[in-house]
């Protein structure tokens, strides 16, 4: 369509410009990309406030997750172009004289781009940080002093986040992975995500099959949406071989970026904490005298993060998509399980000890 050739090639200008007049700050740029990367959000963010605030840790997975379930919904329903494919393939240019854009090591995402997973991912994450730990903390003081002070509060952080917000959509752009039409689409629905999880119910108590029942429902339509377009001839991994084609490096594409591996990866978070939250060693843990302590919540995240930094170490082999996507689901499922239920039990078992030889 006409009007989507004129967004897309006004949106390479603006990637242009960026490559050109900020090439200063790619390291940044670069960065910041990393931070806003969804999978961090289960290996950095969730060990984090998981111990500082439950409730706030445990629907930061399920925002995450669901967030990251309708991102891909709407990137099979948009069949968004990446810049770095469409530049090549479009006929919009004159006599073959496509601009020219730089790629990445992170550019070459294999799954169609609108709107943009980092941006709508990343933007109800934080929200819920904000409405979640500052809002109804702080409203509860009346006084003058507190509402000034959660006035100040509130203009700061919401500053800070539209400022991080803002640095990852950026990043996205020039990188050439998106248009800046997708990572503002992506905010725009990443912030609706989030509200609706203002009006969820108590999820944090949610049952083990609450959990399954979910996991099953996500995959289930994901899967029933995507084998219903194949069978009327509309293939919705179009994106995977357009990537392959026009990624710099063949070494920078990654399975780990496919639409499904995602889905895998998300539906295995989703598993591993319900069986976290609902086992006997969390109950014991977490629930128990230990676990409203400082210094037993300090020992967990610092041993967590430290923890999963040698899960990183785990390469899954990619020679079988199978076996990858399975593998995938287990080391997935494997990170929330570590956090909230393994890591705790192994510091109360190892607090027990030493609480019985203090006087």
């Amino acid at each position: 369509p006409v009007g989507m050739d004129l967004l897309h090639s006004n949106g390479v200008l603006i990637i242009q410009h960026l490559q050109k007049d900020y090439r200063s700050y790619q390291s940044f740029l670069n960065f910041m990309s990393h931070v806003g990367d969804p999978r961090n959000i289960f290996s950095i963010y969730f060990p984090l406030w998981f111990q500082l605030n439950r409730v706030v840790g445990t629907k930061m997975i399920w925002v995450a997750v669901i967030g990251d379930w309708f991102n891909l919904i709407f990137k099979w329903i948009l069949f968004g172009h990446r810049p770095y494919w469409w530049v090549q393939e479009t006929m919009i240019y004159p006599n073959q004289t496509s601009p020219c854009l730089e790629q990445f090591p992170i550019t070459c995402e294999t799954g169609p781009g609108s709107p943009s997973g980092h941006a709508m991912v990343f933007a109800p994450v934080f929200f819920l940080y904000l409405s979640e730990l500052l809002i109804p903390s702080l409203r509860s003081k009346k006084k003058l002093p507190y509402l000034f002070f959660y006035r100040l509060t509130w203009s700061f952080l919401w500053s800070m986040f539209w400022i991080i917000q803002i640095s990852v959509c950026v990043s996205r752009v020039f990188i050439a992975t998106h248009f800046p039409h997708q990572v503002i689409l992506g905010v725009i629905a990443g912030m609706l995500v989030a509200e609706a999880f203002e009006y969820a119910p108590a999820i944090q108590t949610a049952s083990l099959k609450t959990y399954i029942q979910t996991n099953v429902f996500l995959f289930a339509s994901a899967l029933g949406l995507y084998l219903v377009l194949k069978l009327i001839d509309i293939d919705l991994l179009w994106s995977v071989p357009k990537a392959k084609k026009w990624c710099a490096n063949p070494e920078w594409i990654n399975i780990d970026t496919t639409p499904f591996a995602g889905l895998v990866r998300n539906l295995g978070a989703l598993f591993g904490l319900g069986l976290g939250i609902n086992s006997d060693m969390f109950i014991i843990s977490c629930n128990g005298k230990h676990g409203y302590k400082p210094s037993f919540r300090i020992l967990c995240i610092a041993t967590s993060l430290a923890t999963l930094q040698l899960y990183d170490f785990i390469k899954i082999p990619t020679h079988t998509e199978y076996l990858f996507y399975i593998l995938s689901f287990c080391k997935s499922a494997a990170i929330p399980l570590t956090v909230v239920a393994l890591i705790p039990y192994c510091i109360h078992l190892l607090m027990k000890p030493i609480e019985k030889k203090l006087p």
